[in-house]
This record gives C-alpha cells, structure tokens and sequence, in this order.
C-alpha cells in the first residue's frame, strides 16, 4: 500500500541548512519517524507564516508532502517554543550540544521514540533553571543507552570483576571501567573517583527525577563532563562543534565575572 502523500508528524528541529535565497533544508527529529530531512520553501522572507514555527530547538506539528527525494513542509504549528533555550546563550549552546549529539548518533529515518522522549525531556530540563551540567550527564548517558553504546560502570570491562570502591580508570575504547590493575595496561584512560563512578552509575540507571536531586561540586562536574566528552568524541572519531562554542561562553563568563572582583 503506498504511503499518503501528504502527512504530519511532531518534531523537533535539530538542524538547519540555507537553500538558494529565501528557504531552508530542516533536519527534523520525530517520535514515529526518527530523524528526516525536509524542505521550508521561502521560510527566511520577512513575511513568511512559517518562520516562527520552524526555529531551531522548536517543538513542532509539521505537515509535509511527500518529494522525490526531499520531502517539503507545508505548514507547522508551534508546540513549545522553548524561548529560555533561546534567549540565554549559555542554555542555547546546551540545547544545542544536546541536538548535535542525537543528529550524530542517529542516521535518517529509524524510529526511536524513548530518544525523541529523551531529548524533549532534556530540553524541558535544561529550561527549569536546575543544574544544567547535570541534565547534560543524565541526557548523554540515557543517548548512549539508545544508541547502543552503553558504557559498563558496574564491573572491570577486562576481567570483569566487580569494581571496588576505589579510584578506578574508565576506557573509551573498551567501553567502559577498568579496574586499578587492568587499567595499567591501557593507555588511554581517565581516572575517576569513587563519588565520580557513584554518580555516573545513579545517572544511568535512574530516571531524572531521582538523578535531579544530586547536588555536585565543580571539581566532580568537571570530571564527570570529561570522561563523557572523551567517550563520545572516541565513538563520533571527531571533535563535537557546538562543545567547542560552549567552553568559548563559558570561559567569557570566567572572564567577566574575575573582571568585576579584581580591585580597581
């Protein structure tokens, strides 16, 4: 039976791309569809109805026509906004980091409704105004679950006992957590805490209602963020764009706020 040519699907707008002089090639992330590529034909005009309710980080109802190649959005009606993720630099650069990792982890058209889920809940997260390094971790953990790339906090990847609570050694390329004793034959490998590995396996395998009430010092945040980022860069082999822009804000806003302690 052939498809309907035309159909509607919510979305989330995780990506956009110029297309001649007014439109604009939209990547879309759906409960029932996954990821797809669609056409806004004229929506960068002044005047154009769509605009508004096509924007980056935007929940949207999108109807669409089926193309040959491309499919084409003919209407969309706005779900959530999110104006706090785009009013405030430092939450756009986390939405955003959040968007680039499901559009790199994900290739077109494979449902994955728990991810679409995952990224909704994150953005309603990151626009409560809680801890937003913490709703990264809990996002990047519960991404690499759905993506197949769960990492094993629980026991040694190599001899596979239990870990004990010591610092121990997490390894991108094995997948997960050495023990002090296999860890010293790898070379790459980021050492953790016990309250680091504590946290990381309470992420992992709880909802965030229950992960919100942590409450992390910088220093653990900071080492959380890192082993994380060193993991995701191994699997994408590459560097992640919008975590570049992030550390750039958040080194300006170091910068300001020494600027207005440091004595005239």
């Amino acid at each position: 039976m052939p498809k309907p040519r035309n159909y509607q699907t919510e979305s989330i707008i995780i990506k956009k791309i110029k297309l001649g002089e007014a439109g604009r090639i939209l990547t879309l992330y759906t409960p029932r569809l996954g990821k797809i590529q669609a056409v806004a034909k004229g929506v960068r005009r002044p005047r154009s109805k769509l605009a508004g309710h096509l924007e980056l980080l935007t929940h949207s109802l999108v109807s669409l026509a089926r193309g040959r190649n491309i499919d084409t959005i003919t209407g969309s009606q706005t779900i959530n906004s999110f104006l706090p993720l785009k009013s405030d630099l430092q939450l756009t650069s986390y939405a955003l980091y959040a968007t680039e990792l499901v559009n790199q982890f994900t290739a077109d058209n494979i449902e994955n409704y728990p991810l679409f889920d995952l990224l909704l809940e994150t953005m309603h997260n990151l626009c409560e105004g809680g801890d937003n390094e913490l709703v990264l971790r809990y996002f990047e953990l519960h991404l690499l679950d759905q993506v197949g790339y769960r990492p094993q906090l629980q026991q040694c990847v190599s001899c596979h006992s239990i870990l004990k609570p010591t610092t121990n050694s997490f390894c991108p390329s094995a997948g997960g957590m050495l023990c002090s004793n296999c860890s010293q034959s790898q070379p790459l490998t980021y050492l953790l805490s016990v309250n680091a590995q504590k946290v990381l396996r309470l992420l992992q395998n709880n909802d965030y209602s229950i992960a919100s009430r942590l409450e992390i010092n910088p220093e653990l945040s900071h080492q959380l963020e890192m082993v994380m980022r060193n993991y995701l860069k191994y699997l994408l082999e590459k560097e992640i764009k919008s975590a570049v822009w992030l550390d750039t804000l958040r080194e300006q806003t170091r910068q300001e706020t020494l600027s207005q302690i440091a004595p005239p």
